[in-house]
């Protein structure tokens, strides 16, 4: 079959559905089920981005390869009863309404594509030639159906370059997973209201539950709270959002001197904020606390500190569980000698940092730090393998979150079992994943879906304690 034909398939498809996207392999990397996200439109994914699928699938790093066979299986399951030629044009994508369809989603044969006409084709390197070969895609087809929205969407910054001087007249990021148009929108887990709080509320009740006392106040008063957040003012009001209902917010007052009084194996605040923080992680009905912050902040500190605190002082968790992805080199981890843990020793150095700092002033520190470990029962691991796993009765710190797409975050949060706590910590100014900015950072995704789930707390850990150095460079470098 020439390719003329198969544009000429695809034409009347092109008008039916008015949009048609064609989709990089970084999308559905970085989404599997990219496919589903574009409603009514037709979607197109070139013979190369399969091609490039195929050979990622059997990739040693269990993270991208996971999901490049998600990917694949879904389109395996909307394609595999069509003919070869319903392939081309376009199958039905199957929606959650019964009866319907979200869109189209047709494969398109690229490598009879050439240059033997005028429509622009790009040619290029070797390492160039699979992104030249998808940005052709939508050349093609943007020539071919004048008048048509052809639209190639990917995450990769220079291939959106390329195709747009190419002549591309649209192209866009995948924008399924930004939960923000601005990212200093995100939520901070606290709210200081100006002046006097209670000069701004109408009314009041004072209640008690379980031994707590409650002030009921009208949700309008703080139009945007959620639940676990705190609240204060200049003068001395501090409270925090216990519960909330339709109509009403449920505030349980509290000093900042009690909380900065806090202490977590040693460890006192230096901050209001690290105070926050500390009280929030520490609060026994918030299953999933996420903390963001810039570079020492303090969070790390607080996540291991309430950990040892919970294991050894209180008997509340039987293990500590220390996790983080190891981009951009993840496949490096099989080679490495040793165990698993050993094998994670290199990327989680910050604990052994942060432990030192909990114990630097024993008589020997690196006994005392050994013993810890042992009776905490502290466990390294690698996100890479944490999927398919149940962890019951643990403490788990998620580290460098910053990087993880919501699809990734996902997948590790649904492994907490029964009586276990997650702590989930990331900076997102230190973004390391080139398909991943601050509005796309599975970290941003999870704040803002997890704010009003009554078992989940946010706190933005602010202010470099670390030291004055730390402070300047973070600030001004």
């Amino acid at each position: 079959m020439e390719s003329s034909s198969v544009v000429h398939d695809l034409t009347p498809l092109v008008e039916a559905a008015k949009k048609v996207y064609v989709l990089d392999t970084n999308v559905l990397l970085h989404d599997p089920t990219a496919v589903t996200a574009f409603n009514e439109h037709h979607i197109v994914i070139p013979m190369t981005v399969l091609e490039e699928l195929d050979h990622i699938k059997d990739r040693r790093d269990k993270t991208v390869s996971r999901e490049a066979r998600i990917a694949i299986n879904i389109i395996d399951k909307i394609v595999d009863a069509a003919s070869p030629q319903a392939i081309q044009e376009g199958v039905g994508i199957p929606s959650a309404d019964a009866g319907g369809t979200r869109g189209t989603l047709a494969i398109y044969p690229d490598q009879l594509i050439n240059d033997d006409s005028d429509i622009p084709y790009l040619d290029g390197t070797p390492d160039q030639a699979n992104d030249n070969r998808i940005i052709n895609v939508a050349l093609k087809m943007q020539a071919e159906n004048e008048g048509a929205f052809v639209c190639l969407v990917t995450k990769d910054i220079n291939m959106r370059i390329k195709a747009k001087g190419s002549g591309l007249l649209h192209v866009e990021d995948y924008r399924r997973d930004r939960v923000l148009d601005d990212i200093d929108l995100l939520c901070k887990g606290y709210e200081h209201i100006e002046g006097d709080f209670w000069a701004g509320v109408s009314e009041v009740d004072t209640i008690r539950e379980d031994n707590i006392t409650l002030h009921r106040v009208p949700r309008d008063s703080v139009p945007d709270a959620y639940p676990n957040m705190f609240l204060y003012d200049d003068l001395e009001f501090l409270a925090f959002v216990h519960r909330m209902d339709a109509e009403y917010l449920y505030l349980r007052c509290d000093s900042r001197d009690n909380l900065m009084n806090r202490r977590f194996w040693g460890l006192s605040p230096r901050n209001l904020e690290q105070a926050m923080a500390m009280s929030l992680i520490g609060n026994n009905d918030v299953d999933m606390t996420v903390m963001t912050g810039p570079a020492g902040s303090g969070k790390t500190l607080i996540a291991l500190a309430y950990g040892l605190h919970a294991i050894l002082e209180e008997g509340r968790y039987s293990k500590l569980i220390v996790a983080r992805s190891t981009p951009p080199i993840a496949e490096d981890i099989g080679f490495l000698p040793g165990t698993e843990e050993e094998k994670m020793a290199p990327w989680l150095a910050a604990f052994d940092d942060n432990l030192e700092i909990l114990h630097g002033s024993d008589e020997s520190c690196t006994g005392s730090i050994d013993y810890v470990k042992e009776r905490a029962n502290i466990q390294f691991k690698s996100l890479n393998f944490m999927r398919g796993r149940s962890f019951n009765n643990a403490y788990i710190i998620i580290d460098e979150a910053q990087g993880l797409t919501q699809f990734q975050l996902k997948s590790v949060i649904s492994r907490v079992g029964e009586d276990s706590k997650i702590v989930v910590l990331g900076n997102l100014a230190q973004i390391d994943n080139k398909y991943i900015s601050p509005l796309t950072s599975g970290l941003t995704y999870l704040v803002e879906r997890s704010k009003s789930y009554d078992h989940a707390g946010i706190m933005h850990v602010n202010g470099i304690v670390r030291s004055r150095l730390a402070a300047f460079a973070e600030e001004n470098l």
